[in-house]
């Protein structure tokens, strides 16, 4: 009775579907559901399959490595499909158990990736060597400088900045913290 072959009217799945997507906000998760779904629907059509169940989708979710996904691609997929599961069992389509079980799927392991722009190496030691170190002033922007590269310091903020003082106004407009304000030290001091 839980099986999937309702799905193969397209109307039905398109009713599936659409529970998915009415649930989630996000009009970019929306869009990456839609397309995680419709590709999980064509590679269940392509030949029989035991139903909606966790076999299933262990088997979408090898075929998924089988095709070299990174992690977060795989990640995003089987949240959709998992997504799926929820909503069929909220809406008396599929069994709590057959949801628990696919909800139990291990996806991909999330690797630490870097987002947005970050200095290279050299980069960094170009902005580290900027400052003249034989003054007082040019030693301490070098050791501002070192603090910031070894917090994570973005292209954007270094670019921003003259001589690499990264400003505390740029950094609160993006909604950051500066390094003054993680040390408790707002508005105490004089700015660079």
């Amino acid at each position: 009775m839980y099986e999937l072959t309702v799905v193969d009217k397209v109307n039905e799945w398109r009713r599936m579907k659409s529970l998915v997507l009415d649930s989630v906000r996000s009009p970019i998760t929306n869009r990456v559901y839609s397309m995680a779904l419709d590709e999980f629907y064509d590679w269940y059509r392509l030949e029989p399959r035991p139903g909606f169940a966790k076999a299933t989708v262990n088997a979408w979710r090898v075929r998924l490595d089988e095709r070299g996904l990174g992690s977060s691609s795989i990640i995003v997929r089987m949240s959709a499909i998992r997504k799926l599961a929820v909503e069929a069992m909220d809406n008396g389509l599929l069994a709590p158990e057959l949801a628990a079980g696919i909800q139990r799927v291990k996806s991909a392991k999330s690797i630490d990736v870097r987002m947005g722009n970050w200095l290279s190496l050299k980069q960094a030691q170009a902005l580290l060597n900027v400052p003249d170190i034989t003054t007082t002033k040019g030693l301490r922007a070098r050791a501002i400088i070192a603090v910031l590269l070894g917090g994570a310091l973005r292209r954007c903020a270094a670019r921003r900045s003259p001589m690499g003082a990264v400003r505390a106004d740029s950094c609160r407009r993006q909604g950051r913290r500066t390094a003054r304000e993680h040390a408790g030290g707002v508005g105490v001091g004089r700015d660079a």
